[in-house]
């Protein structure tokens, strides 16, 4: 059966309470960077805000924790805190019903998962669980987002830790199943180790073999790379001439690489203020309809912050963001909703086994 998105299914405005409901109170930022008391906090589902009455507009590019803010064509936005300007004026209330103006849909495509039993059996995800259906509703989904979609990969350096998983995100890469990629310096330092010497930390990435002096290996990576000023600079050279970053060159995939206090190097391009990696992160997430983090506990939480539940696309449908958490700890992917990423779906697995079977579903020759 061909993949279709769910129905978005609006609020109705004309029935009670929503009817009755006031409109919308804001007031003004008198410190940069300081939100007026009561202000609303945004949260992933979609949110309307009674603007004038009668008139309930929809956030388009909303996200946690943030505020909404009236701009000056009357229509609301969402801003993070330390964007707030003086002059600014802030959604207050904190009654998500329409009690303030403000109404909060949190099941705008139906539960999926139907009505429920009050007792069963295995009713939280774990390793125990059967994943074969989430493998397939990923096959459908990503032919459907190939060409009506904009699939963001979230990835730790595992993923470039062992050859075939290296290889078969390539393919992936290849396959136009990748519009975007955010992960860290260690994920592009090791991809570059790998096309250089063959091996993720002076190990092999097929024996598992240890190289003589091969931890000196990723550091010569970053070296080689600092050398020659930029990774697309060692890709077009032919100093760097296969693997995951060398893909995302070739192809003209976005990548945002967000430093941390603990990175060797780091690489050129690795983004060392924070927030500006925050907005470039969110830049390329407010693209995103699909999101696979893989093996990546920070990375996944930070996108599961920027990421909305939904998405208004260019002709004003609302659909679902799916966001997939790869990992083989239940404690990450159980973070990941407990911070407030509630439509997150885990895949509780060896990221390389992962995207191995991704890739032979994807682009076996039976399949379109």
């Amino acid at each position: 059966m061909a993949f279709s998105l769910p129905e978005y299914v609006p609020p109705d405005f004309r029935s009670p309470p929503l009817a009755g409901s006031p409109v919308a109170r804001f007031e003004p930022v008198v410190e940069t960077g300081v939100a007026p008391d009561d202000y609303h906090g945004t949260t992933i589902f979609p949110e309307y805000i009674q603007m004038t009455p009668g008139r309930w507009v929809l956030l388009r590019e909303s996200r946690m924790d943030c505020v909404v803010v009236r701009g000056a064509d009357g229509d609301p936005s969402v801003k993070e805190f330390r964007h707030l300007e003086v002059g600014d004026y802030v959604a207050c209330g904190r009654r998500e019903s329409g009690e303030d103006g403000i109404f909060v849909h949190s099941d705008p495509f139906r539960s999926a998962m139907g009505p429920t039993e009050t007792f069963a059996f295995r009713t939280q995800i774990s390793r125990e669980t059967s994943f074969s259906h989430d493998y397939d509703e990923l096959f459908e989904l990503f032919e459907h987002e190939r060409s009506h979609g904009a699939i963001l990969w979230v990835l730790g350096p595992a993923v470039a830790f062992d050859r075939d998983a290296r290889e078969s995100f390539v393919r992936i890469v290849e396959g136009g199943f990748v519009h975007g990629v955010m992960a860290g310096n260690a994920l592009a330092v090791h991809d570059i180790e790998a096309a250089l010497f063959g091996t993720a930390l002076g190990q092999e990435i097929y024996t598992k073999r240890h190289r003589p002096l091969g931890h000196y290996n990723h550091l010569d990576a970053i070296n080689h790379i600092r050398r020659a000023g930029s990774i697309q600079r060692a890709v077009e050279s032919g100093a760097v001439r296969d693997g995951i970053m060398a893909a995302l060159v070739r192809q003209g995939i976005p990548c945002v690489l967000a430093g941390s206090i603990r990175d060797d190097g780091p690489l050129p391009g690795v983004l060392a203020d924070v927030y500006e990696a925050q907005d470039r992160m969110r830049r390329l997430a407010s693209r995103a309809t699909t999101v696979i983090a893989m093996a990546t506990q920070l990375h996944a939480i930070a996108t599961g912050n920027l990421i909305p539940a939904y998405r208004v696309m260019h002709d004003d449908v609302v659909r679902p963001v799916y966001f997939y958490s790869v990992d083989m700890s239940e404690f990450a992917t159980n973070k990941l909703t407990s911070r407030g990423s509630l439509t997150a779906r885990s895949i509780l697995t060896n990221v390389q086994d992962f995207i191995v079977t991704l890739a032979r579903g994807l682009l076996a020759p039976c399949r379109p």
